[in-house]
């Protein structure tokens, strides 16, 4: 049966729901969905779902998503597992599924990580980027995508020719805005100079990793992206997990910590348990789930325009979505976090 997005999608989220992307014209949702795991490939994803269970999983999901006003999915090249595989199967879905209602999309990809043998086939030169931007293209069946990131920055690649190329990328009609991923404040501030003395089309958005646990862009990076009006769409905003309720008394055995590599099992000892309970019951006294404690958290601060949230499954993109109807912490609760996470 075709899919028909909800009627009220919109209904009562102009105003805190939709956040303006730096000084930019772009506004993005206050989450975003990635698309960096359950997307891929039958038999290479973690739950070993058949192809015809997983694809409709991933429907359920980007369905679910875009139902609650999440209009944005993000990708990458090497998102899958295998790499492109989830360019496919979100290209798939987008022509099956979302015709007539693109133009209420924003669909992101990224180029940085290995995707060929040989010297090409990775990092930040123009020959690599934009190589892989038309395969990107081809993947999600696609003119042009709303947003092009480079997704690390290359040491030994000239910061010009890597923004040369998304410059490129934008005037050839492949990308509307570009953006960049992981960069230093001081890459950032590099690059945005870069592209004022040079007239090239400047990055609109800076996608850092950024949760309760991984704090790398509260010195420097958060100040630099708002003194250069770029947007700032923090990814692991959960901790891969972390900053659920699945780790609160043991390692389930159907967890990423047991079965990615992204996760080692390692990293949940009992002082980072006995943290996750303590924000656990502050959750609790602000009526939220962890998971919705986390978001909120990384929401608060006005220089961050969504988080981008990854599932497994549609509920949990659901019960995510309150997260955004609680951004404003009083400076008691603040202190109770910053206490736990010491």
């Amino acid at each position: 049966m075709p899919y028909t997005p909800a009627a009220d999608r919109y209904d009562d989220r102009s105003d805190h729901w939709f956040r303006r992307c730096g000084t930019s014209g772009l506004k993005l949702p206050s989450l975003s969905l990635g698309c960096w795991h359950n997307f891929g490939d039958a038999g290479t994803d973690s739950k070993g779902l058949p192809e015809a269970e997983l694809h409709a999983n991933a429907q359920a999901m980007l369905f679910a998503a875009f139902d609650h006003g999440i209009t944005h999915f993000d990708l990458a090249n090497n998102y899958g597992p295998a790499p492109g595989s989830a360019e496919l199967r979100v290209g798939r879905i987008l022509k099956e599924d979302f015709a007539g209602h693109r133009e209420e999309l924003i669909v992101s990809t990224k180029a940085g990580y290995l995707m060929w043998p040989g010297p090409y086939g990775e990092w930040g030169s123009r020959k690599y980027l934009l190589a892989s931007l038309d395969q990107s293209l081809g993947r999600l069946g696609l003119d042009c995508v709303d947003l092009f990131y480079s997704h690390r920055f290359d040491p030994d690649t000239p910061l010009e020719e890597t923004l040369g190329a998304l410059d490129h990328a934008v005037r050839s009609g492949k990308a509307i805005y570009v953006g960049i991923s992981s960069y230093s404040a001081q890459q950032t501030r590099d690059a945005l100079r870069i592209c004022a003395r040079d007239g090239l089309v400047k990055p609109i958005i800076h996608q850092p990793n950024y949760s309760m646990l991984d704090r790398w862009i509260e010195p420097d990076l958060l100040d630099a992206a708002g003194d250069l009006g770029l947007g700032v769409i923090p990814f692991c905003p959960l901790a891969q997990g972390l900053l659920t309720d699945r780790y609160l008394d043991a390692i389930p055995v159907d967890s990423r910590a047991k079965t990615s590599d992204f996760l080692p099992e390692s990293r949940i000892d009992n002082t980072l348990r006995a943290r996750l309970n303590v924000l656990n019951d502050i959750a609790k006294t602000r009526g939220q789930s962890l998971a919705q404690l986390a978001l909120s958290w990384v929401l608060r601060d006005p220089r961050v325009t969504s988080a981008l949230i990854g599932a497994s499954r549609p509920s949990q993109i659901i019960d995510n979505v309150a997260a955004a109807d609680q951004t404003v912490f009083d400076d008691a609760e603040l202190e109770e976090i910053e206490a736990a996470l010491r």
